[in-house]
């Protein structure tokens, strides 16, 4: 017996899932890859953009090493394999709107305020914890 035009066009699920997971490995290193030049680079860059200060503005090399790191983000598309993922599949995200950038611009302005209270202390430890633990349960649904 033959395979039908369509059968014949669309591999198997366990295929996919098989070319999937090695494809994710290749994008996992070319990401790791990226991150590692990163690392140095976005530090050496911000350094030149510091330098670079005019009128008060600094450089703009440093937001074109993000602009570059974006698109090579897009390009390597780490969980574009989710488009095979079954129909059935939840894909709602568990994180809600939260991101590191929110949690970071959170904390950073707790920490101004405590400076400009007097200082980081054993209590604003202990704030910044309860803070942190507060955040962490709002972006879980937990009340």
């Amino acid at each position: 017996m033959q395979a039908s035009p369509e059968e014949a066009q669309q591999p198997s699920d366990a295929w996919t899932l098989v070319r999937d997971v090695a494809v994710l490995q290749v994008k996992l290193l070319i990401d790791g890859l990226r991150d590692l030049i990163l690392i140095p680079a976005a530090l050496i860059v911000g350094i030149v953009s510091l330098i670079k200060i005019k009128h008060g503005e600094p450089g703009p090399q440093f937001y074109r090493l993000l602009a570059l790191g974006k698109r090579s983000e897009h390009w390597i598309n780490l969980f574009g394999a989710l488009k095979n993922s079954p129909e059935n599949f939840d894909h709602a995200e568990s994180f809600g709107d939260v991101d590191i950038d929110d949690i970071v611009a959170h904390v950073e302005a707790f920490i101004i305020d405590e400076q400009r209270r007097g200082g980081v202390t054993a209590q604003a430890k202990a704030r910044i914890h309860k803070a942190l633990s507060a955040m962490q349960r709002n972006k879980t649904g937990e009340s």
